[in-house]
């Protein structure tokens, strides 16, 4: 399992004073009141920052970065990952799972037949949809509905569907 959990993505700056724009990866944006630590990891490196300060707008959540003070630092962080560490990461109810978790997790159907694995799960608005890839590089997506997805095994790292009429046509 991931030591660090992505939260969101830094999109851009916003005002002078060094906050970032914070692209959401949860499901509830509140998460953000709590954080007092993140990790910024961009391509060549990881940085640890305290939160000064969360703000919400719209779709993204403000950041105040402790040493982010000016817009010009804040742009150095854009198309940055915000993670944090595993431990500090908000309790799961029965049955919930990081997507990190998932990802690279086989992908069975429920005859038995290997479909290959998770490669990434991305969320449409309505429902999430996972990419699975096989070992040939083809895609399939499947909607994150019970009557696709029947069982993710985190402990298993298996993810066993249901493929519907219709679904791989």
């Amino acid at each position: 399992m991931q030591k660090n959990l992505e939260i969101g993505q830094i999109v851009n700056t916003f005002g002078i004073k060094g906050f970032v724009k914070v692209k959401p990866f949860v499901n509830d944006v509140s998460r953000f009141d709590d954080l007092e630590e993140v990790f910024v990891k961009s391509k060549k490196d990881i940085t640890t920052y305290k939160v000064e300060e969360v703000k919400y707008q719209k779709n993204v959540v403000l950041v105040k970065l402790k040493g982010i003070d000016t817009v010009e630092r804040a742009e150095t962080l854009r198309n940055s990952y915000m993670e944090v560490d595993r431990e500090h990461a908000i309790e799961l109810e029965e049955g919930e799972y990081f997507i990190a978790d998932v990802l690279g997790s086989k992908v069975v159907t429920d005859e038995g037949e290997e479909l290959g694995f998770v490669d990434d799960i991305y969320n449409t608005g309505s429902n999430d949809i996972y990419v699975v890839k096989n070992e040939l590089g083809k895609q399939i997506l499947l909607p994150s509905i019970p009557e696709v997805i029947l069982d993710v095994n985190v402990e298993e790292s298996k993810v066993t569907v249901h493929i519907i009429e219709g679904l791989l046509n």
